[in-house]
């Protein structure tokens, strides 16, 4: 009989010895980009396109290493991708529901079968790429192409939708937006960042082998946003998104003001989020995902560690213990390394003190991961942090300074909240600005839920239901007319004074005040325009105040008191102050209707008709306010919350600028001038404001605004309300 053995387990498992390595994971990937000779061309009508006169540009590892080359679109590519577009939004439009949520079922397949290659791929061009989120994102999608005629009847889709993405957006990014956009019968033109655009491109060749129709996906590459620009002039595009860093996100939005297109912006990349500890929260897990969260994945957004006064000692040990050993951090270019520095330095200047894994190299592509305990929340580290493994450290003391904290941000994207006490993640979650919150968790996606950031931080939603309307429009409405950018001087505009109407004394015109914070007041200047009749050959019809920046300041400040208490009323209590405001507009009927008659000129019957559709539509709102959940004179007599509702008169385009250049406006429905409307869309970016212009000079035509569309009405409230996704995990 053998004696026992002294062998211990530790001591079996170090002399085991590997097995034959596994076949070079990168082997899929170096083969396609071979087959294509590591050119990569465009992709457009359901093929490569490779022309040797256009300039290549270099796609780059994480080493500096070149991948590939892509190449750059001239204005010749951009009007052939569009018409392929054009050709193929006629056919697949025109498939059944059914069939074309076949298609994207086959890419769930096709992705399944080559995900391998395109996470390969991702990783070659230092991009990051989860194939399961993507086939996730295929399957909820598919079923929303199948029940879009079902559940989204009275809605149809826009046409050619061209998705524009920065270099350091990722694959998942990108997808969202092209993904619904499919799915609702849109053909697509891409126009992917440098790194994103070899995996772009392999995945419109998946999606043309899976059975999409060609030209339905094109992929155009270039240099830089401009081609983005470039794609949004052409009179076949029917609207622009984009997804990436904000300063290309601003300036494709400024280059295509006036261009009579939409654009939206989603400027994922970059922004500061607030990680949240309590004292209450498992601080062993808390520590070790914020380590994961900053410095072990690649991630769009940049962490702010925020704990709580009572713990932070207990936080900053573990924090010491995780980061004992982690290796330094690549960055992307020694430029980065010079920032990184900037930014440290300054937040030691600034009283903060270091974490670090170990002693950063004194000059090269490479970081430590780095914790600065103490950073003040004007540092620069906090609000425009440098690309790098920096993770600031700031504290608190309660609850509400926890949220003041964690608004801190411009940005308003997403917050993580670490604690166990369940009520008070809830009332931190309701508090804090931001689109998404996960509670004992991070950086969690899903499909289903809307991604819409509050604040700075983007004027569309993406993902979800609620994800799919900026790529349809209510059957009823026509799309916008394209036109010309009209010549405008932006410093100039709003501040061109009209000649001044000297009324008549002996007409003695009425005078009218603003209505501001519940009550009548005057204009801050004391100044009055004249309201004159219809061709100007009625004389004046009465005086009113004229506004300017200081009364919309009063007007923004009564509304922003008031706003908290009317968003916590219940529906039904909302319901009610909006009854009471019908009752007093009937009151009032004949007044409004002759007011209407005397000032535009139409006729009596047609101003007691806007009259009854004004009451009938206040009416249809009030009856909507417990059937669609969420936040959101004459009016003296209304039991509507003082500042609530503000009226401001005055020059329109002085008003104009005055309401762009608000900061805590976040969105602005304007009908006026085409001029104005350029304003707008170039001026609203700091901070991105959502915008729904309507030109008096065409850009309304087929609009039909008397009608009751279901589509039509559901079209305005969507673009009144932000959403908010929770994420609570459960066992």
């Amino acid at each position: 009989m053998a004696g026992p053995t002294t062998e211990t387990v530790f001591n079996i498992f170090r002399s085991m010895e590997s097995g034959p390595a596994a076949p070079s994971s990168a082997a899929t990937a170096q083969a396609w980009l071979d087959h294509h000779s590591r050119s990569l061309g465009f992709f457009i009508d359901g093929k490569f396109v490779h022309l040797a006169e256009r300039r290549s540009l270099s796609v780059l590892d994480s080493k500096g290493g070149q991948v590939c080359g892509v190449l750059c679109a001239e204005e010749a590519d951009v009007s052939q991708c569009a018409a392929s577009a054009v050709s193929a939004f006629k056919s697949w439009s025109l498939l059944s529901c059914y069939q074309r949520a076949k298609v994207l079922l086959r890419l769930v397949g096709v992705l399944g079968l080559h995900g391998q290659c395109l996470s390969e791929l991702s990783q070659l061009c230092a991009m990051a790429c989860s194939p399961p989120s993507l086939i996730r994102l295929l399957q909820f999608y598919s079923s929303w192409a199948q029940l879009r005629d079902t559940l989204l009847s009275g809605w149809t889709p826009l046409g050619v939708v061209a998705v524009v993405t920065s270099d350091d957006s990722s694959v998942y990014s990108l997808m969202l937006k092209v993904v619904p956009a499919l799915a609702m019968g849109n053909a697509v033109i891409v126009v992917p960042g440098r790194s994103v655009a070899p995996p772009a491109l392999l995945l419109a060749q998946l999606f043309s082998g899976a059975g999409l129709p060609a030209g339905v996906l094109n992929v155009l590459t270039g240099s830089d946003v401009t081609l983005g620009v470039n794609v949004a002039q052409n009179p076949s595009i029917c609207y622009v998104t984009y997804s990436g860093s904000k300063p290309d996100g601003l300036a494709l939005v400024q280059a295509s003001a006036g261009m009579g297109v939409p654009v939206s912006v989603s400027p994922c990349v970059g922004a500061t989020c607030p990680f949240i500890i309590f004292e209450s929260a498992d601080i062993n897990s808390a520590v070790d995902e914020v380590i994961e969260a900053a410095f072990k994945k690649k991630s769009e957004v940049h962490w702010v560690l925020c704990v709580q006064e009572s713990v932070c000692d207990n936080v900053v040990d573990r924090l010491k213990l995780r980061l004992a050993g982690l290796k330094c951090v690549s960055l992307q270019s020694e430029a980065d390394r010079s920032l990184v520095d900037t930014a440290v330095q300054e937040a030691q200047q600034q009283g903060a003190t270091l974490i670090q894994s170990c002693s950063a190299p004194p000059s090269g592509p490479l970081y430590p991961p780095t914790v600065l305990c103490g950073a003040a929340p004007a540092s620069p580290c906090v609000v425009s942090p440098a690309p790098g493994p920096l993770l600031p450290l700031m504290t608190f003391r309660c609850h509400k300074e926890a949220v003041a904290v964690g608004n801190h941000s411009p940005h308003g994207l997403a917050a993580s909240i670490w604690t166990e006490d369940l009520t008070l993640a809830l009332e931190t979650a309701k508090n804090l600005s931001v689109g998404s919150v996960w509670v004992n968790s991070h950086s969690v996606v899903d499909p289903c839920l809307p991604v819409c950031a509050h604040k700075d931080g983007g004027s569309c939603t993406d993902g979800g239901q609620e994800g799919l309307y900026q790529f349809l429009r209510p059957s009823v409405s026509s799309l916008p007319i394209r036109s010309s950018a009209v010549p405008l001087d932006y410093s100039k505009f709003g501040t061109e004074e009209s000649p001044a109407v000297i009324p008549d004394p002996a007409s003695s015109p009425p005078s009218y005040l603003q209505f501001v914070g519940g009550k009548a007041c005057k204009s801050v200047s004391g100044c009055s325009v004249a309201v004159q009749s219809p061709g100007g050959g009625g004389g004046v019809l009465g005086l009113c105040p004229e506004g300017g920046r200081k009364d919309v300041r009063n007007a923004v400040e009564a509304a922003l008191k008031v706003q908290p208490g009317w968003q916590k009323k219940t529906p039904s209590a909302r319901a009610l102050s909006l009854h009471a405001l019908v009752k007093g507009v009937e009151a009032k009927r004949q007044d409004l209707a002759t007011s209407l008659h005397t000032q535009t000129g139409v006729s009596m019957d047609e101003a007691e008709k806007e009259v009854e559709l004004s009451i009938t539509r206040l009416a249809l709102w009030a009856a909507y306010c417990d059937k669609v959940q969420g936040g959101s004179l004459v009016l003296q007599s209304s039991d509507l919350p003082a500042g609530l509702v503000n009226v401001v008169t005055g020059r329109r385009d002085q008003l104009t600028v005055a309401l762009a250049n608000h900061s805590v406006i976040r969105s602005i429905w304007y009908w006026g001038s085409a001029e104005g409307c350029r304003y707008l869309q170039y001026t609203c970016t700091r901070p991105l404001k959502t915008l729904r212009l309507v030109s008096q000079e065409g850009q309304d035509e087929g609009v039909d605004w008397t009608q009751a569309s279901p589509s039509f009405l559901e079209d305005l409230w969507r673009n009144a309300v932000q959403w908010k996704s929770v994420w609570i995990p459960t066992a």
